[in-house]
């Protein structure tokens, strides 16, 4: 017990340790819960989402982050260790984000009680000398007390007004308005604090994922392996996405005479809920920036690309087609690059199939364009196709258990030897090239890609709402202005008309706001009446 009780020394009071902890408590959760404190958080959250728009991140694509990890160094090993390369899901970012959720908690809460209080409190008693005040005006008028007050509460309808009986037979409104300006100021701040337990909420459940689709092929959400890339939410583990399938039958894009893109246009059919198990589809348009919104998700078209069609015709004469897209290396003629993969047919043997293995791998163009022997591309719609090839021959790596991109071959296994180029060649529509061991590669075709991804944040309603309300949260705390009004009626004395009223009308701004002043000079004007005799 002596522990907790302070001991007089000296005249004063010495704190023991208990109360040390307590006092320290107390005042960092003060200094927390301050205004001043959140707005210093804010900015330190906006300053810490930096880094995750300058850095590449590992939730969007982690082979381009480790690369731009080992292109770095130590220092991109140091940035590593400091997750600057997972901004979102660090743990100072996190930190800033709980102190700031916080801190606008406990700073809302004391001023939601004082304006709860503040609304239930009648407007303040009318001075004793409006004169004083910074506006004021007064005349004796040709009407008696009940006249003059009936009459000032028709011209005040709309404030808060309290009439109170004073000395000498004096009576006086006391009137205040503007309310909604703290009201406003709450509403800001409530907004965002429910913005960022939405936006926190929306990390957790959200998903996004890309996939390449080609013309006439079909895409169903129905998990991560279904996308080329996925980017889920920390409560997402991919085995409960929204159902839906789409069916792309034709893309066209537009271009201007430069080869600058107008439009990409993409016809689509979906079907979702129901129409799964009934067989049902939906035609849709779908165009840049404006998805299809189906099961709480977005659907988005991104862009678009080629993949030419390749034959390979064996010694034996067996037969092998191959359609993979390509993907572009210039956004504006199109010219892509790619590789197109195939396993040797009819071997049982596991190492003479890895030896045998082929990879057409090379350029693009849709519109050819020759500059001596480099084959490049002068516009990017589908007016001249043809491909510069390299003949890959050997093992590809396929088997090695590591992940390989689609779009080119594993080159560690160029370096080592065991793939080996056995032929170049510019290859036009239809036309085919020999190898060595006599097997045919001919160009057969082109068909059009188009890029889709897939959204999913159950919480972008109330993202939406939460930002309204603060963005008219705080036009109504820029615009309102609080002000307050008293007039005073008093019985003029030593005349001979005893209707006459002696009128006395005070201002006073809240606010710094400039405009008050034309808005006080209306209402006296409107109850002084003009046949006042002016004091």
């Amino acid at each position: 017990m002596s522990t907790t009780t302070p001991t007089r020394e000296g005249g004063g009071y010495r704190q023991t340790p208990a109360r040390k902890v307590l006092a320290f408590l107390r005042n960092t959760w003060r200094g927390l819960t301050s205004m001043r404190t959140a707005l210093v958080l804010l900015f330190l959250l906006a300053l810490a989402a930096l880094p995750g728009a300058l850095l590449p991140q590992r939730s969007l694509n982690e082979p381009k982050t480790l690369e731009y990890i080992e292109a770095r160094g130590w220092w991109g090993q140091l940035l590593d260790r400091l997750q600057f390369f997972d901004v979102y899901g660090s743990v100072w970012f996190s930190a800033i984000y709980l102190l700031l959720m916080v801190s606008l908690v406990g700073c809302l809460m004391p001023r939601t009680r004082d304006y709860i209080r503040s609304m239930r409190t009648k407007p303040v008693l009318t001075p004793r000398n409006l004169a004083r005040l910074p506006h004021h005006a007064s005349a004796e008028v040709d009407s008696d007390s009940d006249d003059v007050l009936a009459s000032a509460r028709r011209r005040l309808r709309g404030w808060r007004v309290v009439e109170r009986e004073e000395k000498d037979g004096a009576r006086s409104l006391s009137a205040e308005r503007g309310y909604l300006r703290e009201t406003g100021n709450l509403v800001f701040h409530f907004g965002m604090l429910g913005l960022i337990v939405a936006f926190a909420l929306g990390k957790m459940y959200f998903y996004e994922g890309q996939v390449i689709v080609l013309d006439d092929e079909q895409f169903c959400n129905s998990g991560i392996y279904a996308y080329d890339s996925f980017n889920p939410g920390l409560r997402v583990d991919g085995t409960e996405l929204s159902p839906f399938c789409v069916q792309v039958n034709d893309f066209t894009a537009t271009y201007t005479d430069g080869g600058q893109p107008l439009a990409y246009e993409a016809d689509i059919e979906y079907q979702a809920a129901d129409d799964l198990a009934g067989d049902v589809w939906h035609p849709y348009h779908l165009e840049v920036n404006e998805p299809l919104r189906t099961q709480g998700d977005r659907l988005y078209l991104l862009g678009h690309g080629y993949a030419p069609t390749f034959t390979v015709t064996y010694p034996d004469g067996e037969q092998r087609s191959g359609t993979m897209q390509w993907k572009p290396v210039d956004e504006i003629t199109m010219l892509s690059e790619g590789a197109t993969k195939f396993e040797p047919p009819n071997t049982e043997d596991p190492e003479a199939q890895r030896e045998n293995q082929l990879a057409i791998t090379g350029l693009f163009a849709p519109t050819a364009a020759m500059q001596g022997n480099i084959l490049t591309s002068s516009f990017p719609s589908l007016n001249d196709p043809m491909v510069a090839v390299d003949i890959m021959r050997g093992d590809l790596g396929m088997d090695s258990g590591r992940g390989q991109s689609i779009f080119e071959i594993d080159q560690s296994m160029v370096d080592s030897g065991r793939l080996e180029k056995v032929a170049r060649e510019n290859i036009a529509l239809g036309e085919q090239i020999t190898i060595d061991d006599g097997t045919k590669i001919r160009f057969d075709g082109v068909r059009q890609w188009v890029s889709l991804q897939v959204s999913h944040d159950p919480t972008q309603g109330w993202v939406l709402g939460f930002a309204i309300a603060m963005f008219a949260g705080l036009g109504a705390s820029l615009f309102i202005k609080r002000r307050r009004l008293w007039v005073r009626v008093t019985p003029a004395t030593g005349g001979e008309d005893e209707r006459r009223t002696v009128v006395e009308v005070g201002g006073l701004a809240r606010t710094d706001q400039a405009g008050y002043g034309e808005e006080f000079t209306r209402i006296a004007e409107d109850l002084l009446r003009r046949d006042r005799k002016a004091h």
